[in-house]
């Protein structure tokens, strides 16, 4: 981070008083504030980490070559994206490390500009600061000018609205990158978790929007949220080769490396398709009755379209929300968290037990609708 370069605050710690007082109900917090899996990690990756327990040397920082292939084969198989290389991917610990740390190796430094979603999660606005880079939130790319960023963020689906970008909007994306030498990452962790289709939300990788051409773009994916591997820090990074190579060889010299028993959990995750379509079905039945318990009380429910989040408002300073749910012993996220551009929504997370979700919900059916 260079010097004089300032974090914000992490937000949750402003989130203590509502949770103390969510806590205090009779029937226990039911915490709806962070996207946390609660369901169990599937056997198949418990063997394959077992397995791999007798871990004496160091792993590969590039992953193991049966690795980076399975990951792209699942690029071809769930994303549409059959050019991805084997040689264009790369394990990393945990996606938000990579969300963090992608502007300083790539080399961006004082007076290069991060771009991301104006409503977003808040590390992409830190890894910019880390680098000692200008963070510029924006609507659109019209509102970068003429001087357009050095980085580019996506974040489809969204976290937190949980909005979708199609086909024609990635391409369109492309073209004026590649017109302005920026390059593209998109972190699309939640892409799996598509609820107006069977099939996964759009990749930036996908072959109908590069044409076959990955340069200058990267993919960002964690199987935290649809392998409930958020304690094994299993993701990856992949896209143009020219990219992931810098970035190895930069790891290489910071030790950031994926343990060897979290590559192998990692190989049998994205060889397997059907836990992570018994875990969508268990999200999704939690979605249904959250949506419709919410929408009774009179809460509007927006975008949402994907993802693990309810985006949502009753048209009143999101703090107001937050206050009033945690009374009820409900605590959620309050919009403030991702940006200036939105503070009159929260966005409250499916990732709770069935008998907690069924808490909040007969909390929220018992609640005047003016009062919350």
């Amino acid at each position: 981070m260079s010097r004089g370069a300032k974090l914000p605050d992490f937000p949750w710690d402003s989130l203590a008083e509502a949770k103390a007082i969510a806590s205090a109900h009779p029937g226990g917090i039911v915490d709806l504030s962070v996207g946390t899996p609660v369901d169990p990690t599937p056997e198949l990756i418990q063997h394959a980490l077992q397995a791999a327990s007798d871990a004496h040397g160091y792993p590969q920082v590039w992953g193991t070559p049966d690795l980076r292939e399975a990951i792209a084969a699942w690029f071809a198989r769930r994303r549409g994206a059959t050019y991805v290389d084997p040689d264009g991917v790369m394990p990393t610990i945990g996606s938000k490390e990579l969300v963090a740390w992608l502007p300083t190796l790539l080399g961006l430094g004082p007076g290069d500009e991060v771009g991301f979603p104006a409503v977003a999660y808040p590390t992409y606005d830190v890894g910019a600061r880390l680098a000692g880079a200008i963070p510029k939130p924006a609507q659109g790319l019209l509102e970068y000018g003429p001087k357009p960023p050095k980085l580019l963020w996506l974040n489809t689906p969204s976290n937190p609205t949980g909005a979708v970008l199609g086909l024609e909007h990635l391409k369109k994306v492309v073209d004026w990158a590649r017109q302005h030498g920026v390059i593209v990452a998109s972190d699309e962790c939640y892409a799996q978790l598509s609820w107006t289709s069977d099939e996964p939300t759009p990749s930036l990788l996908d072959d109908r929007v590069t044409g076959g051409d990955l340069t200058g773009l990267l993919a960002v994916y964690s199987m935290s949220k649809q392998s409930n591997l958020a304690g094994y820090r299993a993701a990856f990074v992949a896209g143009d080769i020219a990219l992931v190579r810098q970035l190895v060889e930069i790891r290489k010299h910071a030790g950031m490396i994926v343990p060897w028993p979290i590559q192998r959990a990692l190989l049998a995750a994205v060889g397997d398709d059907e836990h992570v379509a018994v875990q969508k079905s268990r999200y999704a039945d939690r979605r249904t009755v959250l949506r419709t318990a919410l929408q009774a009380a009179g809460w509007r429910i927006e975008h949402s379209d994907a993802g693990l989040y309810l985006w949502t408002t009753r048209d009143e300073p999101c703090r107001d929300s937050v206050a009033a749910l945690a009374q009820r012993g409900i605590l959620v996220a309050p919009g403030d968290f991702y940006g200036a551009a939105d503070a009159r929504h929260v966005r409250i997370a499916l990732t709770a037990t069935d008998e907690r979700i069924g808490a909040a919900v007969e909390r929220l059916g018992s609640a005047d609708r003016h009062e919350v």
